[in-house]
């Protein structure tokens, strides 16, 4: 075919007889450069791995161009070299030279400044895409009849095919396991709001309400409310130390921990204990529980709590009179067996209000580094005690955005408020 073609050129532009093996090993070498684009472009729609196709790139050059000595230097967070041969030093292991960083164009490695061992190579070909360097392919001892532009360019063509589908595989490799992580957090999201009660009681004794902003996608606060029989309901509010999905599924198992301990009792410091040992058993990573829990008689409007180093609740009385409620023991999950433990009763006045909630409320800070704190949160409930639950949350939450203005917050919020009547 390739003589056929030869002898129509000649006879139609009357070429000399001298031009015709030129043309000839013109024409082997498009032959050649279309054969190795083949190759490179099957294995790339086969989907090999990157070493494969690393492999495949080094035998197809060495092969169809006859390239003896190559290295190819690939910018992945850092020069690495992917391929080398044909030479006595392991340019796995250097460094690439800062001056063959800088350039963006084909050049002689001899009008570089760099070390003896890199005078092995000839011709430095830089390999772009979008303006930004993607490899260095070093080449040297090319067969003469190759050693001209058109092969350089070919080099630079097929290295850049080869390198921008790597990159392209990476990205989508990359958009994948990015789905799988957002569909698992989108199902931890969704778990973790099956653990909320999905109803509060408002009824002629109480009134509770509740209010959670995440931090995140999935936080490390809980909240429940459990009736344990026609008189007596327990209610707690809860924060994991940390975020995301390790907190929620330390929190999911407090929840479940809590509602089978409740089967079987409901004195507190049976359950305390028991969960604490639970929390200890099957905590990670140092991870604990801070939680505030109270089992309310509507007979004798007794409210009996143990505080496990959460935030004191605060207890607001009709004459604006308050109590922060904050014995019990340490957090939960941190000792084997509890050093301490104290189970607290007190008589709830008519007409009070107990708000319950997690630090992300307090540890809010303005511009001057001024925290809103435990008595903002008083001097707030002091002055909307008689908002309905719902209002009082809402103008809460607004309040601590007026106080940071920038509105962004460190951690959950969880409040819980239950309006003795």
């Amino acid at each position: 075919m390739a003589s056929v073609m030869l002898t129509i050129i000649k006879s139609r532009f009357r070429m000399p007889d001298i031009i015709v093996p030129n043309m000839q090993q013109e024409l082997n070498l498009k032959k050649l450069e279309l054969t190795a684009l083949l190759e490179i472009t099957r294995a790339i729609n086969d989907n090999l791995p990157e070493a494969a196709l690393y492999k495949i790139y080094r035998f197809t050059l060495l092969a169809q161009l006859h390239i003896s000595r190559l290295s190819l230097f690939v910018n992945d967070e850092g020069w690495d070299c992917k391929a080398s041969y044909g030479t006595d030093q392991d340019f796995s292991k250097q460094q690439l030279p800062d001056s063959i960083k800088n350039i963006t164009e084909i050049t002689y490695t001899s009008e570089l400044s760099v070390g003896k061992k890199w005078l092995a190579f000839e011709i430095v070909i830089p390999i772009l895409h979008n303006g930004k360097v993607l490899a260095f392919v070093m080449i040297g001892k090319m067969q003469p009849h190759y050693h001209n532009t058109d092969a350089l360019d070919f080099v630079q063509t097929v290295s850049n095919i080869m390198l921008v589908a790597i990159e392209n595989h990476k990205m989508a490799r990359q958009r994948l396991a990015q789905e799988s992580i957002r569909r698992e957090i989108e199902i931890a999201r969704e778990v973790q709001a099956m653990l909320f009660p999905k109803s509060l009681p408002n009824d002629s004794d109480v009134a509770i309400h509740a209010s959670y902003i995440p931090h995140s996608s999935i936080g490390g606060d809980y909240y429940d409310f459990v009736e344990i029989d026609a008189d007596q309901f327990l209610f707690c509010v809860a924060d994991v130390s940390g975020k995301g999905v390790p907190a929620s599924l330390l929190m999911s198992n407090f929840q479940a921990g809590l509602r089978t301990i409740l089967r079987q009792t409901s004195d507190l410091k049976t359950v305390v204990t028991e969960l604490n040992y639970l929390i200890y058993r099957n905590a990670i990573a140092e991870k604990f529980i801070t939680t505030f829990i109270a089992v309310y008689n509507r007979k004798t409007r007794e409210l009996t709590y143990v505080n496990a180093g959460h935030n004191a609740p605060i207890l607001l009385h009709g004459n604006h009179v308050h109590e922060l409620l904050h014995d019990g023991c340490t957090m939960l999950g941190v000792f084997d067996e509890l050093p301490f433990l104290s189970v607290i009763k007190v008589s709830i006045p008519h007409n009070s209000v107990l708000l319950c909630y997690t630090d992300g409320l307090t540890e809010v800070f303005d511009a001057n580094e001024a925290e809103f704190g435990i008595e903002g949160t008083i001097k707030f409930m002091q002055r909307n005690r008689f908002l309905s639950s719902r209002m009082l949350h809402l103008q809460l939450l607004h309040e601590i955005n007026l106080y940071n203005e920038e509105a962004s917050f460190n951690d959950d919020i969880t409040l819980l408020s239950c309006r003795f009547k």
